[in-house]
């Protein structure tokens, strides 16, 4: 009994992790367009925030496995929340001398600690309970780190962006301490639980060669192009609208619209969620899914009712929500070709809101997290298909190429540092990368992995 009560509390404990990391990504959003008026720097400097947070990354991907093999599961943990506490205490020096250079550096080492935590943290998720339970525990887990996606934006806007002319680089003192601090506890706690150990499983990789796995390799360009449109977007959207002219949003409101497109991902994982389920019953199935808009559309009134916001939102909100319901319909719940419609519709939405203004162009880009959320499920299990003893090896792959949130915003704030592109033209660099996606999505579609072969 003393032992369930304690993996019930790991489990507690573990869940808040990621939500904590799913919150610490999603600033990132707020962090752009805050440094960017502090150290007045160009769109492609301002990107270096993404770059540096997720070429940790790829860099750490390899090390963390490392520590992991040496300090096990649970002292990995330790010391990726160890990381992470450190690097949101290096804001308050950044803040202090104000330099652009530190900045960079706390986040990269908050980065490496939330690798460290990607690769330590899934395993312990899954052996705290019932074999039979693991996926819903993940799929739970999962959850709140979208929550912590969709909270970030407005506790950011509040905390830290203003409205002034003059900005003052010292509002993320409070908020990144006070995680600092909530790290540093949960790391102390988490070392004293008493947990199983888990021995970490090193994989051979005799026998292995990339180009035998077509929809491997085609797979990890997927999550490249797919993980930096959806930050590279993210990034952007406090500086889109408040500098187009038919937009004009304040800055600290500008800032809370972030939420919808990291809400839409969320609303969105939930519909998929359902849509990709083996429930056979067709009308209870989408029964279930329409749900799901519904509440989503009353959780967008309640927050913008309780902080006096335009509650026209919330109709907005679920306009696009019902868009997307339509779509998973079109997909016939087939991976492959949801996600081929998913990326086309983005492609769609970004010419939208590049050729319109106002409210159109406000909500064509806003859907696109939406249209975002089944793609990393999506691309990843298709990507991973029959390797066999050689899945780790993918999977490890496949996390690597979340270095494209290190390289396309950069890209995308040198297009808009280009005199007659600007901020607004320049998602055509993520609409690039849709359009991969696109061919993606048609090929695995159309090529499936044989029963009897790894290859495609």
């Amino acid at each position: 009994m003393n032992q369930q009560r304690s993996f019930g509390l790991s489990f507690v404990i573990l869940t808040v992790l990621f939500f904590l990391w799913g919150l610490l990504t999603s600033l990132n959003d707020i962090l752009v367009p805050h440094l960017k008026a502090v150290f007045d720097l160009k769109h492609w400097q301002a990107q270096l925030i993404q770059f540096f947070f997720f070429g940790a990354y790829f860099i750490m991907s390899i090390p963390a496995g490392m520590i992991i093999r040496r300090l096990g599961y649970k002292g990995g943990i330790v010391a990726g929340l160890s990381l992470m506490g450190l690097g949101c205490l290096l804001f308050y020096p950044a803040s202090t001398i104000q330099e652009y250079g530190i900045f960079l550096v706390a986040l990269f080492i908050l980065a490496s600690g939330i690798t460290i935590l990607q690769v330590a943290a899934n395993p312990y998720v899954a052996i705290l309970g019932p074999e039979e339970t693991a996926a819903s525990r993940l799929n739970l887990a999962q959850g709140f780190n979208s929550l912590g996606h969709t909270i970030a934006p407005l506790l950011g806007a509040w905390l830290i962006l203003q409205n002034t002319a003059v900005v003052d680089v010292k509002t993320v003192q409070g908020p990144y301490l006070v995680m600092a601090v909530v790290l540093l506890l949960i790391a102390l706690v988490f070392r004293q639980l008493p947990l199983p150990s888990i021995e970490y499983q090193s994989d051979s990789r005799k026998g292995f060669r990339l180009l035998d796995y077509p929809h491997l390799y085609l797979g990890a360009i997927a999550i490249f192009c797919y993980v930096g449109a959806e930050i590279a977007i993210g990034s952007f959207l406090v500086e889109y609208f408040r500098s187009d002219p038919t937009i004009a949003l304040a800055t600290k409101t500008a800032g809370s619209y972030v939420a919808f497109y990291w809400g839409g991902a969320m609303v969105g994982r939930f519909m998929g969620a359902i849509a990709l389920s083996d429930q056979q019953h067709a009308v209870r199935k989408s029964l279930y899914m329409a749900l799901i808009p519904l509440i989503g559309f009353g959780a967008a009134l309640i927050v913008l009712t309780t902080n006096g916001g335009d509650t026209r939102m919330a109709f907005g909100f679920l306009v696009v929500m019902l868009l997307n319901y339509g779509a998973f319909f079109l997909g016939k719940g087939m991976p492959a070709q949801i996600l081929m419609i998913f990326a086309a519709t983005n492609i769609v939405l970004l010419i939208i809101t590049m050729n319109t203004g106002g409210t159109i162009a406000i909500w064509s880009v806003l859907a696109i997290g939406l249209f975002n959320s089944i793609m990393w499920s999506n691309i990843f299990t298709m990507a991973i298909e029959r390797l066999r003893e050689f899945t780790s090896i993918g999977s490890s792959l496949l996390v690597m190429m979340i270095v494209g949130g290190a390289i396309i915003p950069p890209l995308q704030g040198l297009a808009a540092d280009i005199p007659g592109i600007g901020v607004k033209f320049s998602f055509i660099v993520p609409a690039i990368a849709y359009a991969y996606l696109t061919y993606y999505g048609w090929r695995r579609g159309k090529t499936p992995v044989p029963v009897d072969s790894a290859a495609a």
